[in-house]
């Protein structure tokens, strides 16, 4: 249950982060709430997750979800460059997270 919570967690990090880059500096009330909610529940998941995984794992794996889904959604709605030594690296991160949690 810790590594699903996790893995939600995760996704929820890319949501707010991507609801703060469209607030405009707290000034559009719709994104801002989006990152607010997001926010804590992201961070009400890691936590919990964190009761029973490493908090070195956890937070490794919790980070790279957010950070790969992240790019991704500004790549493919974004207008961010998507090279495939982006794509590459960002594959990567999520070969990792697999082996963190595999060497669990």
């Amino acid at each position: 249950m810790a590594w699903i919570l996790l893995i939600v967690s995760g996704v929820l990090e890319a949501v707010w982060a991507t609801a703060l880059g469209k607030s405009d500096g707290f000034t559009r009330p719709v994104p801002t709430a989006v990152f607010a909610v997001g926010l804590a529940l992201s961070m009400t998941g890691l936590a919990l997750a964190l009761r029973s995984v490493p908090v070195g794992t956890g937070y490794a794996i919790w980070v790279g979800i957010g950070a790969v889904l992240t790019a991704g959604y500004g790549m493919v709605f974004g207008g961010e460059s998507a090279s495939l030594l982006r794509v590459a690296l960002l594959a990567g991160i999520v070969g990792c997270v697999i082996g963190l949690k595999l060497a669990h």
